[in-house]
């Protein structure tokens, strides 16, 4: 996810084993089948080259991050590899644990990143991935990715927020904010931005379970109807 930070220290303690190494862990501190589709009545564009598997993942990971720079600091958008990571939590389908990271394990992040048939993220491709990009040498791009909010680009023809499908579709909204997070990182309040970061994963992934068995996930219009975006991930 997009959210950013200024510089500040990592209050991380005690070790903790991730899938593949040691990674660093952080020091404590509804009714919708009459609803109408959002496709209704324009051309169904295909979903987004790579994304959509044809056969269900036997294992999959969910994955965000949060940076240390906000766009701002580093010079836009386009200069995400320099914005640096505070945290990252992955979930793993196979085990049901979560796994933090701080910058510094991100060798490690990527070696338990192509252990799994799928990572499943939002915004993952064009952000994550670019991020991760700038600290370690590794394909990123090459690891079979499911980018959601891709998918729901292809889809409709715009994007959606993370927070306007979880509200709509979970009843859970997003638990903070990308500016919080960053503001957590220049005071040095680690934990808080993992346990945010961790509920956005917790979020992705329960989006895209919901996906998955339903074919659609749920938004509210400019007018604030109910609608279906419809989605053909497995």
């Amino acid at each position: 996810a997009p959210q950013a930070g200024g510089a500040g220290a990592e209050n991380a303690a005690p070790v903790r084993k991730s899938g593949s190494a040691t990674a660093s862990p952080i020091a404590a501190s509804g009714p919708d089948k009459a609803l109408p589709s959002a496709t209704k009545g324009r051309a169904k564009t295909p979903a987004a080259k790579g994304g959509v598997m044809d056969n269900a993942p036997g294992r999959f990971a969910v994955f965000d991050l949060e940076t240390r720079r906000s766009a701002e600091e580093v010079g836009g958008w386009g200069n995400a590899a320099n914005m640096g990571v505070s945290v990252a939590v992955l979930y793993d389908s196979g085990s049901g644990e979560f796994r933090e990271y701080l910058q510094d394990d991100v060798a490690v992040l990527a070696e338990d990143l192509r252990a799994f048939d799928l990572i499943v993220g939002f915004n993952i491709k064009r952000f994550d991935y670019l991020v991760l990009s700038g600290l370690h040498d590794f394909d990123y791009h090459g690891l079979p990715t499911l980018d959601m909010l891709d998918e729901v680009r292809a889809r409709l023809g715009y994007r959606l927020s993370l927070d306007s499908l979880a509200t709509a579709t979970l009843q859970t909204p997003k638990s903070a904010s990308g500016l919080e997070a960053l503001a957590w990182w220049k005071q040095g309040r680690v934990r808080e931005i993992a346990d945010y970061c961790r509920k956005d994963v917790e979020i992705t992934r329960d989006l895209y379970l919901y996906g998955r068995d339903h074919g659609h996930l749920l938004f509210r219009n400019k007018a604030g109807a109910l609608v279906r975006a419809p989605v053909a991930w497995r």
